[in-house]
């Protein structure tokens, strides 16, 4: 559970792999049977083959062989099964983080409570640091019961990244072929197995590993905060409500106006009737309103969701020992909702919005008296 620790339980990583794989072999048996059955029911030949001359057995199809019976793990259900393991994998996550959130402080060296005075078991006086339900307590006093869960959003993120990795990969490079050890195996044979079980974990390790790194980071940096009580790394919350907003904005709008104000029977013929020539003219004009229609809404949505951007930026860069984020250029911003508010009393939350006819806003310093 440190830091360096991997984000997610291999049990979770392998999980999902496993088990299509018993999905496929379970679709295998389940085909060659069907096909057993299907030849018992075929009435017998007329006239039955030479002895010496067998019928060649039916090969079973290929949709048997790859596991068509609807196995857990089959085609269908393979991304059901990685995302049940993502969202089991969140769940002990969530679970899990204060602990690891109350370890991460320790480790740094943050003790922010004296250590008490006590007894060993040898009845010898001690001094005790503060436990962990100790740490966990001072940390809802200061920031609340929220508080506890400070980071959670980008390791979140960084163990749903690694888990679809490493189930991308495994169906990219297959295990197939890696053999479990025996004890029938020699010392060389078993040796040999176990580099190549080896040599296939780490390279999904270290690939899963690199590309969750940077949201890692973040979620250690915003962890280790608290010692300091800054607020560099608050820049993703908005960003991801942005995106949120955005995405339901645009397709729900999208959805509502070509459902209700889009009228099937415009066409370009006359009328409104298409022709013989060409039958498919009478909803042409209709397909391509449609077509627009969510590029354009994805233009309005935008615009509104424009603060969410320009705060999130803005958090990206305040107080980060940059020139850029300091006093005269911003002011230090406690967290996004700081910032939120400070842009808008100074009429800013869509400054940079526009860059071409950049109007001065009522509380800019520029601003007429």
């Amino acid at each position: 559970m440190g830091a360096s620790d991997p984000e997610v339980a291999p049990w979770a990583r392998g999980g999902a792999a496993g088990m299509a794989g018993a999905g496929a072999g379970a679709g295998a048996r389940g085909g060659a049977a069907a096909g057993v059955e299907a030849r018992a029911r075929d009435p017998p030949p007329a006239h039955r083959a030479h002895p010496r001359h067998p019928r060649p057995a039916a090969q079973p199809s290929a949709r048997r062989m790859d596991g068509g019976s609807g196995g857990l793990g089959s085609g269908d259900n393979a991304p059901t099964t990685e995302a049940l393991f993502v969202a089991l994998g969140a769940g002990v996550t969530a679970l899990s983080h204060p602990l690891l959130y109350v370890k991460l402080l320790i480790q740094v060296g943050h003790e922010p409570m004296p250590p008490t005075l006590g007894t060993n078991v040898l009845g010898r006086k001690v001094l005790y640091l503060p436990s962990f339900f100790t740490y966990a307590k001072y940390i809802v006093q200061v920031d609340g019961k929220i508080g506890l869960f400070r980071g959670l959003s980008p390791r979140l993120m960084s163990n749903a990244l690694s888990t679809v990795t490493r189930g991308s990969m495994k169906k990219v490079f297959p295990p197939d072929e890696i053999e479990q050890v025996s004890n029938k195996d020699d010392m060389k044979t078993s040796l040999k197995k176990v580099v190549k079980e080896t040599s296939y974990e780490m390279m999904m390790q270290c690939v899963s590993r690199m590309l969750a790194h940077p949201l890692h980071v973040i979620s250690m940096r915003c962890m280790v905060q608290f010692v300091g009580r800054e607020a560099k790394y608050s820049g993703l919350i908005p960003h991801l409500l942005g995106d949120v907003v955005f995405l339901w904005g645009c397709n729900l709008l999208a959805h509502f106006i070509n459902a209700y104000l889009v009228d099937d029977s415009v066409s370009d013929t006359p009328g409104g009737l298409g022709n013989d020539q060409n039958p498919g003219s009478q909803f042409s004009q209709a397909l391509a309103i449609r077509s627009y229609t969510k590029f354009v809404m994805g233009i309005a949505v935008s615009m509104l969701t424009y603060p969410f951007l320009l705060v999130g930026d803005l958090m990206a860069v305040n107080n980060c020992g940059l020139q850029a984020g300091l006093p005269p250029y911003s002011p230090v911003f406690k967290s996004w909702i700081h910032c939120w508010k400070y842009l808008s009393v100074q009429g800013q939350l869509f400054r940079g919005s526009s860059l071409l006819f950049r109007r001065v806003s009522s509380g800019s310093c520029f601003a007429l008296e």
